[in-house]
């Protein structure tokens, strides 16, 4: 069932735990991701970053059939949306979430396009996800990791004058694969702080592939309500594909290869946040046609 990430986060947050929230480019990885949710019975959030080549009407178009056949809660999110005509066009392409990423302007800007986004999207039953700070990439992360954490007062300001429904952290991850040897150092006590300033509001970590296990299950118990993961996932699969044997039709079973490598990895982050087992009978599900937006609805 489709449902609004609000929904899902909203649920996490009062339980205490974070749900997963993989890259999906192609219908292979993205049957993939609900089919494990399904078998662990746990909510999904699919995340599309435009950084692909997509057809967004045609891509949101068929993943909204898939989350609505779904039989767990499942939202889709359009991540590190750059420009408003991105989100625009996936709010019309059946998202039931948009990611308004401005983390890189200063403070003022930040608030003031992600506002401008908030009354679009919320006009229409979308949700929305914001940055404050600035999650870096992990090629370089000695100098990206403490140029922009999250400052925790500014928190609490930046989602009352925005009014978005979650929001992304910067308390010492980074996009992407960490150079060989090196590991994240997560500030656990920036989370607590963030997390307490701002009355317990939903939380969301960048770059969770290469966090670890511990990492990844303290932030969940801590006040982090959703992890997006994408690099351990392709590697997983590509893993998969370089050990599986194709030797005469094995090559037909390309997708099943796909599966049990990007499969298996996510069902691994799914136990490690904690999200197994709290799928639910969705009490507004999200089923709406496609999105005509008109001059008023976005003024």
């Amino acid at each position: 069932m489709l449902v609004t990430m609000k929904e899902i986060l909203d649920r996490a947050n009062e339980g205490n735990y974070a749900v997963a929230a993989p890259v999906v480019q192609t219908e292979f990885n993205a049957r993939v991701a609900i089919k494990c949710a399904e078998e662990l019975n746990a909510p999904v959030i699919l995340l599309v970053p435009l950084i692909f080549d997509y057809d967004v009407d045609l891509f949101g178009r068929y993943l909204k059939a898939l989350a609505e056949a779904s039989t767990v809660p499942v939202a889709i999110n359009h991540d590190h949306g750059s420009d408003f005509e991105s989100a625009v066009a996936c709010i019309r392409a059946g998202f039931s979430a948009i990611m308004v990423d401005r983390s890189e302007l200063p403070f003022e800007e930040n608030v003031a396009q992600v506002k401008e986004l908030v009354k679009v999207a919320h006009a229409v039953g979308v949700s929305v996800e914001a940055e404050l700070g600035h999650v870096g990439n992990a090629n370089h992360y000695d100098v990206d990791r403490d140029a922009a954490l999250t400052e925790p007062e500014l928190a609490k300001r930046f989602i009352d004058e925005t009014g978005v429904d979650c929001l992304a952290v910067a308390i010492g991850t980074a996009h992407g694969a960490y150079n060989k040897g090196q590991k994240p150092y997560l500030d656990y006590e920036r989370l607590e702080q963030i997390k307490k300033a701002t009355g317990n509001f939903p939380l969301v970590l960048h770059g969770g592939s290469g966090t670890g296990d511990e990492g990844l299950s303290r932030v969940a118990k801590m006040g982090i309500n959703k992890v997006n993961i994408g690099c351990e996932l392709f590697a997983s699969a590509i893993e998969a594909i370089e050990t599986a044997d194709t030797d005469g039709n094995g090559a037909y079973g390309f997708a099943n290869i796909i599966e049990k490598g990007y499969g298996s990895r996510l069902k691994h982050f799914i136990k490690i946040l904690d999200s197994e087992g709290k799928a639910w009978k969705a009490e507004k599900v999200v089923k709406r046609e496609k999105v005509e937006l008109t001059e008023d609805t976005i003024l």
